[in-house]
């Protein structure tokens, strides 16, 4: 039996943004943290950062790696922790700057 780690490593990895009120992430590994203007999640892909207002989680699929977002969403940008082993910074201090 696969684990859900296994399972989620699977899926593939997609953003669908509908009229910058819903949006659709799949390949999330978890939600690291969030509120009403900010979501941080861990992706298939690295994390991913997700600003904007009245921000809600609608629908969140553990075993598929779905999350669902409402809000006004101003916009999103991965996280490169590539240097993060070369400068011993984590994501959170630069998260936090």
């Amino acid at each position: 039996m696969e684990t859900k780690e296994a399972i989620i490593n699977n899926y593939n990895h997609s953003i669908t943004l509908t009229e910058r009120k819903n949006l659709l992430i799949t390949g999330v590994k978890k939600i690291v943290n969030f509120d009403s203007e900010e979501f941080l999640l861990e992706t298939i892909m690295g994390f991913l950062v997700v600003k904007g207002e009245e921000l809600e989680l609608v629908k969140l699929d553990t075993l598929s790696g779905n999350v669902s977002i409402k809000g006004l969403i101003k916009g999103f940008s991965y996280m490169d922790d590539n240097k993060k082993e070369k400068e011993g910074n984590s994501v959170f201090n630069r998260l936090f700057k």
